[in-house]
């Protein structure tokens, strides 16, 4: 099953006194090669992002900095995360519907994607996403 597929991934995080440091290498640290990143940020009050599925698209989900919570769906049972550590991850495969809400105020958020922008690739009916039922 896909929902068992989601990992929360710790990432390493060098300490020192000047300040932390974490990276993310691609087949390394996430399972799969870095194809594309974005940004979401200044979400007002409220808001929810996502709201679809993907048919390719593999990603992780770091909250850079504030928090969010991560609300997946596999057309049959829910599952939320919450994200509030720079350090860690949320990988989340293919095939499953996901949406973000419960952004805190500056919340920074880094999208890792295996996958170009397409919009072939979006499943953003969560009825036809239900009924059909996808899980690829």
């Amino acid at each position: 099953m896909l929902m068992d597929d989601i990992e929360l991934i710790e990432l390493p995080k060098i300490l020192d006194r000047r300040g932390n440091l974490t990276f993310i290498e691609g087949n390394t640290h996430i399972p799969f090669k870095i194809k594309r990143t974005y940004l979401i940020f200044d979400v007002p009050g409220g808001e929810v992002r996502g709201g679809h599925a993907f048919i390719e698209q593999k990603e992780m989900i770091v909250a850079l900095s504030g928090s969010l919570d991560i609300i997946v769906f596999d057309g049959v049972k829910e599952q939320k995360f919450s994200l509030n550590r720079s350090y860690q991850g949320l990988y989340i495969p293919n095939g499953l519907w996901r949406h973000m809400e419960n952004f805190a105020t500056n919340t920074l958020v880094l999208i890792i994607s295996n996958t170009s922008y397409n919009e072939n690739d979006y499943i953003r009916n969560k009825k036809s996403y239900i009924d059909e039922n996808i899980s690829i």
